[in-house]
């Protein structure tokens, strides 16, 4: 990945991005009817959250929703990963959290199989692999995402 500084106007296009799903989360509701369900916690700044999704017979995200509470960073990141989940097959959407995992982590994210577009939102949250305890706050929705497509009795993701 490109480490170069963003310039000023696509760093204020990431950041109004960023504050705009922060402020007005999209798919922050219950989601009745859902069949797939994680909780989320971040201890070590208090970020919490409920994923639910509703997954066909075909393995398709045709639903997703989050409720909690948690900073600006965290509601950004669950506000659009339920954005793109919608639509998309169990298959797609590993390779929308390895994508994005590997963004914020400083390791070298695969687009393979990642719509051009994916990968652009996603590149909004890119800055935080600078940051690490914000790196936990952008992934936990993604680390409960995953946990709530694995069957399991036991639904809770964290960032520990």
């Amino acid at each position: 990945m490109n480490d170069t500084p963003l310039n000023d106007d696509l760093r204020d296009l990431y950041q109004d991005l960023i504050l705009d799903h922060g402020k007005h989360p999209r798919n922050f509701r219950v989601l009745d009817g859902a069949n797939r369900e994680a909780l989320g916690h971040n201890p070590l700044c208090g970020d919490r959250l409920v994923l639910s999704l509703k997954v066909d017979a075909d393995n398709v995200v045709r639903d997703a929703a989050f409720q909690g509470s948690g900073c600006a960073i965290s509601t950004a990141s669950a506000s659009m990963m339920t954005e793109m989940l919608k639509g998309r097959s169990v298959a797609e959407v590993e390779k929308l959290f390895d994508y994005f995992h590997a963004l914020c982590t400083g390791a070298t994210p695969s687009a393979e199989g990642v719509a051009a577009d994916d990968v652009e939102r996603l590149n909004a949250l890119a800055g935080v692999r600078h940051y690490p305890v914000r790196v936990k706050c952008a992934t936990l929705a993604w680390h409960t995402l995953r946990n709530a497509l694995v069957p399991s009795d036991e639904k809770k993701a964290s960032t520990e």
